[in-house]
C-alpha cells in the first residue's frame, strides 16, 4: 500500500495543533520579557514593546521591587530542585531496573506483586501527604532535601519499574542464555547484555521520571518550609508578579530542555522499542 499523501488540510491541521501547543510557551516567554507596565493591559500586549530582562534580574535579588512579596533569590530553590530531582531519578531508575528484571525474568510475585506496586500510584497523593508529614516530623526529615528525595523516589519507582519491565519483556531471553553459554553469569548477562540493549528505553524512562520529579508540587508544598523549597513552590509564591513568575517558569523549563537534548538520540528509539513484534 503506497504511503498516504500529505494534503493541504493535513498541513493546516498540523499548523493549528502546533499553534495550540506552543502558544502557552510563547506567552510565558513574552511575559517574561515585559516591563511592569505591560504585564496586564487591555488589549493584551502580545509582543513586549520594550523588552527587558528586569524580571530575570528580580529573581536573583537585584530588582526586588518586581518580586512583590517574595524577597528570596531563586538560586536556593533551583539548587534544591536540581539535587532532589536528579538524585531521586537516579535512585528510581536503579531500583526500578532491578525490580523490572526480577518481575520480567524471574516472575517474582506472579502478576499480583507488580500490580500491587503500581497500585501505590493509584492512591491520591493528598491521602499520603498528612501521614508523611507526621512521620517525617518524627524522623526529623521534614523540610530537608533527604525527605524530598525519599518521597520522590517512592512515588516514581512504580512507574520506572513498569516502563522498564515493558522494555525488558521485548528483549528475547535467548540472548541472555547465549551470553551465559559464553561464560557470563546470569546477573552479568542482565547487566552487560539486557540493560545495554534497552538503553533507549532507559533514556525515555529517565526523562519521564525526571519530569515528574522536577514538576512535583503537592509533596514539596507539604513537606518543605524554608530550607527545602523547590521551584514549583517558588512559582506559587510569585503569584501576582506575572513577569517574574513567567521568568521563573522559563528558567524552570531550561533543565528539561537540556535533558531532552542530551538524550534525544535515544528518546524516539526508546519510546518505540518493542512496538513491532516479529
Amino acid at each position: 500500500m503506497p504511503p498516504a499523501r500529505f494534503t493541504w488540510y493535513n498541513f493546516i491541521a498540523l499548523v493549528v495543533a502546533l499553534a495550540f501547543a506552543l502558544f502557552p510557551i510563547f506567552w510565558i516567554a513574552s511575559t517574561a520579557l515585559k516591563p511592569l507596565s505591560e504585564w496586564v493591559t487591555t488589549p493584551p500586549t502580545w509582543v513586549p514593546a520594550h523588552a527587558t530582562f528586569d524580571n530575570f534580574e528580580a529573581l536573583f535579588g537585584s530588582r526586588l521591587d518586581l518580586t512583590l512579596s517574595v524577597r528570596d533569590s531563586v538560586v536556593g530553590p533551583l539548587i534544591n530542585s536540581i539535587v532532589a530531582s536528579v538524585v531521586a531519578t537516579v535512585l528510581a531508575i536503579a531500583i526500578g531496573a532491578l525490580a523490572a528484571l526480577a518481575f520480567s525474568r524471574y516472575r517474582i510475585g506472579g502478576s499480583f506483586l507488580p500490580l500491587s506496586i503500581l497500585g501505590v500510584r493509584m492512591i491520591p497523593p493528598i491521602l499520603l501527604a498528612t501521614p508523611l508529614l507526621i512521620l517525617f516530623g518524627e524522623l526529623g526529615l521534614r523540610d530537608t532535601l533527604l525527605g524530598l528525595i525519599l518521597v520522590y523516589t517512592a512515588l516514581t519507582v512504580p512507574i520506572a519499574m513498569w516502563m522498564l519491565k515493558s522494555f525488558i519483556d521485548a528483549v528475547p531471553v535467548e540472548i541472555e542464555e547465549a551470553a551465559m553459554m559464553d561464560g557470563l553469569s546470569r546477573w552479568a548477562a542482565h547487566l552487560r547484555v539486557t540493560l545495554p540493549l534497552i538503553k533507549g528505553g532507559i533514556a525515555a524512562t529517565t526523562t519521564f521520571v525526571f519530569i515528574l520529579n522536577w514538576s512535583e508540587f503537592l509533596m514539596a508544598l507539604v513537606l518543605s518550609d524554608k530550607n527545602a523549597i523547590t521551584l514549583p513552590i517558588l512559582l506559587r509564591m510569585y503569584e501576582g508578579g506575572y513577569g517574574a513568575q513567567s521568568a521563573l517558569a522559563v528558567i524552570a523549563v531550561i533543565p528539561l530542555l537540556i535533558a531532552a537534548f542530551v538524550i534525544q538520540k535515544y528518546l524516539v528509539r526508546g519510546l518505540t522499542f518493542g512496538m513491532i513484534k516479529q
